[in-house]
């Protein structure tokens, strides 16, 4: 398995017969996410790719809730691949393509075009970039850059660090815990991924706090 990869399953439910794994932070947090997601993606058309789709289950609540657009999942773990495609069986959207496998790192280091239509409308990254080396933070930007739309938008949910400061005790607390286990990992920093970002012509339009000391940065083109 990756370095890079958290798989889902070993807590919570257990899966079901047909692989559908159960995440108990999409319970606390689709809701406040697509709160401020749906603003943005109201009345347009289009298609969305999430990377780093985990169980599926943000995926199929947000094609539920916009159905003009297409959604497509991404994951690398063979097991939350099948997670998402079993969770995409179970809700029958029209709207909601099978999963793709996608290597962020593997954008980092020019991997080739994806089989995604190009002018993406918005790319979804939730949960990732603490428990993933810097390379996968710099194939999110290559790719955003290379997929999304002259008006597209890049939303990135998660914990982080401003001005090189812990936004919670409890932050700190698990920046601690995910370098202990992997000292490639870690809680990034607003100004370090703003800046990432910036090389490639995205812009940090928006920080946006969330449940539970997270965040969501929101870039837009130049």
């Amino acid at each position: 398995m990756a370095e890079y990869v958290v798989e889902f399953g070993n807590v919570g439910a257990p899966p079901e017969p047909d692989g559908r794994l159960d995440a108990p932070a999409f319970h606390r947090n689709h809701a406040p996410i697509w709160a401020l997601i749906s603003p943005f993606l109201d009345g347009r058309s289009g298609h969305v790719l999430e990377v780093g789709s985990g169980t599926g289950q943000h995926v199929v609540a947000f094609a539920r809730q916009a159905p003009d657009l297409v959604w497509w999942p991404s994951d690398i773990n063979d097991k939350h691949l099948r997670s998402i495609e079993a969770w995409r069986a179970h809700a029958g959207l029209v709207n909601l393509r099978p999963p793709l496998r996608i290597d962020l790192a593997a954008w980092a280091c020019g991997a080739t075009e994806l089989a995604v239509p190009d002018a993406l409308t918005a790319i979804v990254c939730i949960n990732v970039l603490h428990i993933a080396p810097w390379r996968v933070a710099e194939g999110l930007m290559t790719g955003a850059a290379r997929h999304l739309g002259p008006h597209g938008r890049l939303f990135v949910y998660g914990p982080f660090m401003r001005d090189g400061f812990h936004t919670a005790p409890s932050n700190a607390a698990f920046d601690a815990s995910l370098l202990r286990e992997n000292p490639a990992w870690g809680v990034r920093d607003t100004t370090d991924v703003a800046a990432l970002a910036a090389r490639f012509g995205l812009r940090l339009a928006e920080i946006a706090e969330m449940p539970a000391n997270n965040l969501m940065l929101v870039f837009d083109r130049v």
